[in-house]
């Protein structure tokens, strides 16, 4: 269970990072070079599963990534039943919200302190519980637990209460990682003191 709760973490507060050194203040791929869209059929429909957000062509991979890597161990000798896809659906649903909480967390320009609504364009038309969280994190965390108590219907009797053990492992990670976000901050800016791209050999 130990192992189950770091793996996941682990695997969520990498994708954080790696979206803060892409993105940077710039939330929701707001200055990168992908599309966007918030008409058309896909546009309107993930705007409407999402929360108002538009799409872009960054997310539409970004999130399809996970959700191949998830699904990893039926490639690899471990059985498919209906049950363990629900189980691995309902990780994937958790590991979602924490690694989006998780970027604003690790990201300098945010933090605990300025992850509130107003300071969050891509989830201003979501409602917020007590201005802390948007309803889409309840959201996700209530799904993946729908989807693992199904599970236990499905042939997976002890799923439900290692998942519920999982999500507290995670919440009391993400504490841990709250107070020492300092830390990366730190570094965060430590790395961006100086840069070597003059001597990286790059050609415009």
């Amino acid at each position: 269970m130990i192992g189950a709760i770091l793996y996941w973490f682990l695997f969520a507060i990498l994708l954080a990072a790696i979206e803060v050194e892409a993105e940077g203040k710039n939330g929701w791929a707001e200055k990168m070079p992908t599309w966007y869209r918030t008409r058309g059929i896909g546009g309107r429909l993930y705007g409407l599963l999402m929360g108002g957000k538009p799409l872009t062509g960054y997310h539409l991979f970004m999130f399809f990534l996970p959700l191949v890597a998830v699904h990893v161990g039926f490639f690899q000798g471990v059985r498919w039943t209906i049950s363990s896809e629900l189980i691995v659906l309902a990780r994937y649903f958790a590991l979602t919200v924490l690694w989006d909480y998780l970027w604003f967390i690790l990201n300098p320009h945010y933090g605990f302190s300025k992850f509130r609504r107003e300071n969050v364009w891509w989830h201003q038309k979501s409602y917020w519980v007590f201005n802390r969280f948007p309803i889409d994190y309840a959201i996700g965390w209530i799904l993946s637990l729908g989807l693992t108590y199904i599970a236990t219907k499905a042939g997976a009797p002890a799923a439900l209460q290692e998942h519920i053990l999982i999500l507290i492992g995670l919440l009391v990670l993400t504490i841990v990682t709250i107070c020492l976000s300092t830390f990366y901050h730190t570094w965060y800016w430590r790395m961006r003191a100086h840069d070597d791209r003059d001597d990286a050999g790059i050609h415009h």
